[in-house]
């Protein structure tokens, strides 16, 4: 892993610590987008799972400096003796400054896959371009789509494609799955495929966007989040299985 990745990545996650107004939800946040339990990562720190349980659930006062540096090094540490899969992910943003706060996940595969693979993971309906599933991906991007329209100017906004090109970018949240696709037509720079949670009703002009930038549009039918980024996950999993 480069030095100079790592290093930025430590600093956006202590930073968004110390500025969230609920720290510790914060920190549960980035533990769960680095896939690491209370157990492990209390193991690798040297307390007890209950300290990290209270941190997370606010029973303790917020965490100092020399506290969130030890959470943020244990995170990064885990990753690169895993793989670096995380920080591979988020290295793409680098450079680019983007809020991190409305990112709910981010993983790279160890192997490539289609886009019909990931279809299934997420118990997904292809509503456009279906004749397009044998794209492949290397990798995905979950964006809680309501934070990102208030806390990411319009600009930071249309970025989030420039460094998804071949991934998949996922949006939580979504009521129409209109302004997703209004991003895609105005950026030059596309991602493989775009996968709406949350619908409400699927807005046909989204739909005709998809068709004519020829962007995959898949709706996932999965209940929650929860499950969503679950299915993701053993996606990677499987793809680490197969090396």
């Amino acid at each position: 892993m480069l030095e100079k990745e790592k290093e930025a990545l430590a600093k956006r996650i202590a930073g968004e610590i110390t500025l969230s107004s609920d720290p510790g939800k914060t920190m549960r946040k980035w533990r769960e987008i680095f896939g690491i339990s209370q157990t492990e990562l209390a193991e690798y720190l040297g307390v007890s799972s209950s300290v990290i349980s209270d941190y997370e659930g606010g029973r303790r006062k917020s965490p100092g400096a020399s506290t969130i540096r030890k959470f943020v090094e244990a995170l990064l540490e885990i990753d690169e003796k895993r793989g670096g899969n995380v920080i591979r992910a988020f290295s793409k943003t680098i450079g680019s400054e983007l809020p991190t706060s409305a990112i709910l996940d981010i993983r790279e595969f160890a192997l490539p896959i289609t886009i019909k693979d990931l279809v299934n993971a997420i118990k997904g309906e292809v509503v456009a371009n279906i004749h397009l599933l044998d794209r492949r991906i290397y990798g995905y991007t979950v964006v809680d789509s309501i934070r990102a329209i208030l806390e990411m100017s319009s600009e930071e906004f249309l970025k989030l494609y420039g460094w998804t090109t071949e991934r998949a970018l996922i949006f939580t949240k979504v009521t129409t799955g209109r302004s997703p696709m209004i991003a895609v037509r105005v950026q030059g720079l596309k991602p493989a495929v775009v996968v709406l949670h949350g619908v409400k009703k699927l807005d046909e002009l989204a739909v005709k966007l998809a068709e004519r930038e020829r962007v995959p549009l898949v709706v996932s039918n999965v209940a929650s989040e929860t499950e969503l980024i679950t299915g993701l996950r053993r996606l990677v999993e499987k793809t680490e299985k197969e090396l």
